[in-house]
Order: C-alpha cells, then structure tokens, then sequence
C-alpha cells in the first residue's frame, strides 16, 4: 500500500508487498486517509517520481510507519511530493550520535587484518571459519562466558594459524576438484518442546534440519588427494560440560577421512544455530564417550560420500565481497531497561549474566544521547568454485534460513558457513519467537538494538541479491 508521511517537513512515499515482491489485492485506510492499491505495480509504480523503500519484511502497517520514519530521518532524505490528504505528525529529528552497532575489533577482524597484511591481499579475501566445538580454549571472549584464553591464543592458536596459512600459500599447486553429496544423520533439531511448548535444549526429530552433508575434494595431476573440504550443520557438542579438550564428533570424522583418502581435511560448520549432534542418550549434550561415538558415524558418513565421488574437474574461482544490511528494531524504552536490569545486576554468568549486559548497554546508549539505527551491517564473503558456492556468515544460522537461501539458487550449490567472519550469535526465524528458548532469548538480547523479529526474510533476501550479483558477475 502507498501511504505518504511528512518528516522534517518533507513527504515521503512507502509502500509495502508480500515476500513475492506481490502487491496486495486490497484497499486500506492509512491516518484517516483511504488509499486504493489493489493491481499496483510494485516493480515500478512510483519510481520515477519518489525514492522508495522496500519492506517485504514488514508484517503490519504500525511496523513499517514506525520502521520507515526511522529510515528516512537518519538518511536526511530530501524528495517531495505533493501534499498528502492527511498529514501525519513530523517526526523530531536530532543531531545525537548513533547507537554503535560495531564493537572494537575482536580477535576475528585482528586475525584477518595480521594476515591479510601478511599476504598483501584485501582482508575482504580473508575468510576465517570456526568449528564451534565446545570443548576448547576460549578464543570468543563474551560477557557471562568468561575472557578469551590469552595465554593459549598467543602462544599456541595465533603463531600455528599463521604457520598454516603461509604453509598453504607456498605449497599452492594445480588441482581438480570433485563433489560428492550425501544424508547424514548426525545432527538433528536440537529445539525440543516441552509439554507447555516451549522450546528447551534437547532433540526434536520433527523440528527444522538440513541432513545434506557435502564433501569437496581436490587431487593433483597424479590424481593423488591433496585435501578435503567437509560441510555439514550441527553442533559440536557431544561431549558436554567435559573438561576435555576436543573437536568433539567431528575431530574423529576429520581424522578419519585424513587417512582414508590421504590429503589432509577441514570441516566447515553450516547452519547449526538449531541443530545439535544425535546423540544416543536422547539429548544433544553428553560426554567425550558419547561424542566419539558419533563421530564414528560422522566418519563412516563422510568417507561414503568421498568415494561417491566419480568426476574431477578443474572449477572456476570467483569471489565477491559485499557489506550486508539487517534489519534493527528500536532499543526498548530506558524506563523498562532500568526496571529489567534490576531483575539481574546481581547475575554475572552464561545467559542471566549476558541479559544484565544487555541492559546494562542500552542504559548506557542512552545516558550517551545515542540514537537508533535501521540496520546493522556485516561483512559477507562469496566464494565460487565451479558448482560450489561458499556464503559466509558471521551468525549460528537456523538450518532453515540456510534452506530457504539454498533452494532458490539454481546456479550454484550454495553452502552457507555459520560463524565466519565473526560470532555475533545466533540468528533465528521468526515463526521461532513464539516458542522461546535459549536461542531465542539471545538472538533477541544480544545487542544494543536487537534485529526486527522479521530479520529472517530480510537477510535472504540480501544474501539472493549478493549471490546474484556474483553469478552474473562471472557470467
């Protein structure tokens, strides 16, 4: 629907579609005034006389009107139109700094920028991907879960991620790739529901899950296997609240496929923020045992898949590197973050301890003047080769989100890597937010301006956008 309002003086039109970019067969009647747009065009009505803003991802009129004005007051947008029948209230403007939606650079961003320089190529072609065990040293570094492990990030991780990366650059030689795709079912659901209906740790067969896993191959001209590429969505963590330090199950597939073919192997976590591994005690945490034991059916998983690999090629590269918007809601009122932070100022650890941060930040944003911002941005990486096509995240992803992202690419098999480039939590979607849970709880409470309960079908939309841009790029 088309409904003009006046900010700063000036008009402004927006309108709104379906997730099909279809317009809505109706009519509507917007502060007083009735506007028809049944048939509108929304490809092209509007364009050439207003700027016009997009949201598919709006799901009532009060959102957007709400999200829209907080939209063009911080682009100081400027286009008029004529008068609007009824004019809506202008909305104040200030000159206040903007809530940060960028920490200081973390261990993440530091790695890549020491070995982009190191390498002298653009830190956008830097990709770094976590497996997310956990059961290792701390290298995150988030309120309630304690620092990152110094010690051991300088002594150890810091010094042997270097000596791989220029290991890999100095032994670069030419090689054919082959992908082999098969079901695995050592992930499952993790989001399991209670009898009330809320979502609780645990396993939920009927819950959202990819069970694809791939493996990519790459043999020199001797047809000998020089490494292994492993991607698969689901949590590592079998072994619990161990003490041990491990990979969890998927070290013993790693290991595995290591000697069966070898080259040496990575595993590259897909979307997993859902998903945890199918333990066999009925839950998706347990203990080291547990955990080995299936990585031996991850093991047996990924070498089946390896030698269903019949054909070897030798893949196109191509690369894109593209600043993604999502979505932000506005932070919630300072009166009500002073009244949640009293409910926890006493809590220091794992999820209570994080909720007091969270409000903790936002009184702090206001006592500082700042304002909202409509997005957040992150930086996304797009790697090409041949048929594979890597997209990277720095979010746990629901599988879902990685599905839908998935089946609208017809070009390309696309594999979305969850926590790369980053770990700025987890990211769900929205028919989720009725159920709860942990997840749910710290998608919404993770910053300052959580994201729009929609945010979902926005970031598919963007990343479409940005894969399509790299297709036709390389066509």
């Amino acid at each position: 629907c088309y409904d003009p309002v006046v900010i700063d003086g000036h008009n402004y039109l927006y309108f709104f579609a379906d997730a099909n970019d279809a317009p809505f067969e109706a009519t509507g009647r917007i502060n007083g005034a009735r506007f028809d747009f049944t048939g509108v065009d929304v490809n092209t009505a509007g364009k050439n006389a207003f700027d016009v803003c997009f949201a598919a991802f709006f799901r009532n009129t009060e959102e957007a009107i709400a999200y829209a004005e907080s939209y063009f007051a911080s682009l100081g947008w400027e286009k008029e139109t004529e008068a609007p029948t009824t004019e809506a209230p202008a909305v104040e403007t200030t000159e206040a700094p903007a809530v940060d939606a960028t920490e200081a650079p973390g261990l993440c961003d530091t790695l890549r920028k020491g070995l982009a320089e190191e390498l002298e190529i653009p830190v956008e072609n830097v990709l770094l991907c976590a497996t997310h065990t956990h059961s290792g040293p701390n290298l995150m570094g988030q309120y309630g879960w304690g620092d990152i492990d110094r010690e051991y990030c300088d002594t150890v991780f810091v010094p042997r991620l270097k000596e791989a990366v220029k290991e890999a650059v100095s032994s670069q030689k030419p090689v054919s790739m082959g992908v082999g795709v098969g079901e695995s079912l050592v992930g499952i659901n993790r989001r399991e529901l209670t009898r009330g209906g809320i979502a609780t740790l645990g396993q939920n067969p009927w819950g959202a899950f990819d069970p694809k896993m791939t493996v990519i191959s790459f043999v020199d001209e001797n047809e000998r296997c020089v490494a292994n590429m492993i991607h698969y969505g689901a949590h590592c963590t079998g072994a619990g609240q161990n003490v041990e330090i491990t990979r969890d199950w998927a070290g013993v597939m790693i290991d595995r496929l290591d000697a069966v073919s070898g080259g040496v192997t990575a595993f590259f976590n897909g979307p997993e923020g859902d998903v945890g591994p199918r333990l066999t005690n009925g839950k998706t945490v347990g203990n080291l045992q547990l955990a080995l034991e299936l990585g031996e059916v991850a093991a047996q998983d990924a070498v089946r898949i390896y030698r269903s690999i019949k054909e070897y090629n030798s893949p196109a590269l191509a690369l894109l590197c593209a600043d993604t918007a999502v979505p932000l809601a506005p932070r919630i009122p300072l009166e009500v973050a002073l009244a949640e932070y009293e409910k926890y100022k006493n809590y220091s650890i794992n999820q209570l301890g994080a909720q007091k941060e969270h409000y903790r930040t936002i009184i702090e944003s206001y006592e500082k003047g700042e304002r909202d911002l409509p997005f957040r941005y992150f930086p996304q990486t797009l790697v090409r080769l041949g048929e594979v096509l890597f997209a990277s995240f720095p979010y746990e992803l629901f599988s879902e989100i990685g599905l839908r992202i998935a089946k609208e690419v017809k070009d390309a098999r696309v594999l979305s890597l969850s926590n790369a480039n980053g770990a700025d939590g987890y990211f769900i979607t929205e028919d989720q937010i009725c159920r709860g849970g942990y997840e749910v709880d710290m998608f919404l409470s993770g910053n300052c301006q959580g994201y729009l309960h929609s945010a979902d079908t926005c970031l598919v939309g963007e990343v479409l956008k940005n894969i399509d841009q790299l297709i036709k790029e390389r066509d």
